[in-house]
């Protein structure tokens, strides 16, 4: 294949559990792709609309705004939206595709791949309308955010969509992470954090650092010959 039709890769990086508006504007100077604001009713992360809705504000142009939900009822669904205007919605409960899709926007659906594991073979039939999916560490029914990693070889060969690799990542793992799954991308909370919620500028550009020297060590991808 010649070179016109491969080009460099690159995953891409979602801070997740944001809170203050110190730790936007550091991800957004390190050229994240997108920022997670966490409106589980479980989380130690959680935010409210109006707390995150100056955040939502000073976000960077092309840098996505990632409403976090965990069960939580449509009425909360909507007004996150109405208030935060969110780029993209994520789900990490027992949201059916039916009620993910039901408000218009793109959305995540996260896979629990902790304790026994959720069915990762058929995604595409159960989650016909995501856009992608997310493979996080939490067993089902708990929140993500715990800091601990899962068994990456359980991950599903055949995902249907891009997909995003989350739980126990840090800056000192995800350059071995992505090397390992050849993921569409990373999501990051705990991993660069000093206390939950709070995150720390020195690991987050730490982290930024080892995705794109791993990203160097890959190297490129093939792109469709009609390019």
């Amino acid at each position: 294949m010649s070179d016109v039709n491969r080009l460099p890769r690159r995953t891409r990086i979602k801070f997740c559990g944001l809170t203050r508006i110190e730790d936007v504007a550091v991800a957004c100077a390190l050229g994240v792709d997108a920022v997670g604001f966490v409106f589980a009713e479980r989380s130690k992360r959680r935010v409210s609309p109006a707390q995150v809705a100056p955040l939502r504000e000073a976000l960077d142009p092309f840098v996505a705004s990632v409403a976090l939900f965990m069960d939580n009822d449509a009425a909360t669904v909507r007004e996150v939206i109405d208030t935060v205007r969110p780029t993209i919605l994520q789900f990490h409960g027992d949201e059916d595709d039916a009620f993910c899709a039901s408000f218009g926007l793109p959305y995540l659906k996260a896979v629990a791949m902790g304790g026994e594991g959720a069915r990762a073979d058929d995604l595409g039939a159960r989650y016909a309308r995501a856009t992608g999916f997310l493979f996080d560490s939490h067993a089902a029914g708990q929140v993500g955010g715990s800091g601990h990693a899962f068994d990456w070889t359980r991950i599903p060969r055949d995902c249907p969509r891009p997909w995003l690799l989350a739980g126990g990542l840090h800056p000192d793992n995800v350059f071995e992470a992505i090397r390992a799954t050849y993921c569409w991308g990373v999501d990051v909370s705990s991993g660069i954090e000093s206390a939950p919620g709070e995150k720390d500028a020195a690991k987050m550009h730490r982290f930024v650092e080892a995705v794109r020297r791993a990203d160097a060590a890959v190297g490129t991808i093939a792109t469709h010959d009609a390019l």
